[in-house]
């Protein structure tokens, strides 16, 4: 049965894994456990509800600044065929680095 599953992991917030830089256009996506559908879901960002996102499950940061640093999480509605209840992720902490270093001259 799924009931020993920890509720932390019900939600999981996926970043990217590679060095995030100023600038670059990054999707923070919030996935259900095993691929389970997940509706009415918001982010946060340091406690700050960042609203609903435009993508369904996926918030785009366009264009990372140094102020997106910090951490994130993402509510929303679990389903199965049983019922549906809100769950939380657990925070991930988005590090945004300063400009590229150029070393291409």
């Amino acid at each position: 049965a799924m009931g020993h599953l920890c509720p932390a992991d019900w939600l999981v917030l996926q970043v990217p894994a590679h060095a995030l830089m100023e600038g670059d256009k990054v999707a923070l996506r919030c996935r259900g456990w095993n691929d389970m559908p997940v509706t009415q879901v918001r982010f946060y960002q340091e406690g700050k509800d960042l609203g609903e996102p435009l993508e369904g499950t996926e918030l785009s940061l366009p264009t990372l600044q140094l102020h997106h640093r910090g951490r994130y999480r993402c509510r929303g509605r679990v389903s199965t065929w049983l019922s549906q209840w809100s769950e939380e992720s657990v925070p991930v902490t988005v590090t945004v680095h300063g400009e590229r270093l150029h070393t291409d001259t």
